[in-house]
């Protein structure tokens, strides 16, 4: 082999290795904390009120979003209210920012809510603990019997947080 050989051989895979590395840093998920999904300036009534009847309802079920997240790929924390599912793969649920949202407790505002969804289903090993989900965030709103929801997410992968 020539010296210009190698020299192109060398070349060329640095420019691959680079460009693949550079490929890996733009599909990193944008780490998103509930904080960053409330806009600045928005007051969130507390705490969630019980109605006379027993009933839990939502304060707050049209709170505003924050649109600089959709369409990001994005990675939130949180806990797991099951929606759709078998006892082995959870295909919808509702990402909430702490345990007992949406059962134990009235539902937060729309904004602190994410609607999940993964078209293959996922396992959740333990609805008690939190999560990381990653996916594609959406300013799209879902409405349920639950709550009303401000995000949605297309999810791809769920961690131990």
């Amino acid at each position: 082999m020539t010296h210009r050989n190698t020299t192109f051989k060398l070349l060329f895979t640095l420019l691959f290795t680079l460009l693949g590395a550079r490929a890996l840093a733009d599909e990193a998920p944008v780490e998103v904390y509930w904080e960053d999904l409330v806009p600045e300036g928005f007051n969130e009534l507390a705490p969630p009120a019980v109605q006379h009847n027993g009933e839990m309802s939502q304060l707050q079920p049209d709170a505003p979003v924050v649109a600089t997240y959709d369409g990001k790929r994005v990675k939130i924390p949180g806990f797991v209210v099951p929606l759709e599912g078998t006892a082995e793969l959870t295909t919808e649920f509702l990402l909430v920012p702490y345990f007992g949202a949406c059962i134990h407790v009235p539902p937060p505002p729309s904004n602190q809510i994410v609607y999940v969804k993964f078209e293959e289903g996922v396992r959740i090993d333990n609805i008690y603990d939190a999560i990381w989900v990653t996916g594609e965030l959406s300013t799209d709103g879902w409405k349920g019997d639950i709550a009303s929801v401000g995000y949605r997410l297309k999810g791809e992968l769920v961690e131990a947080f």
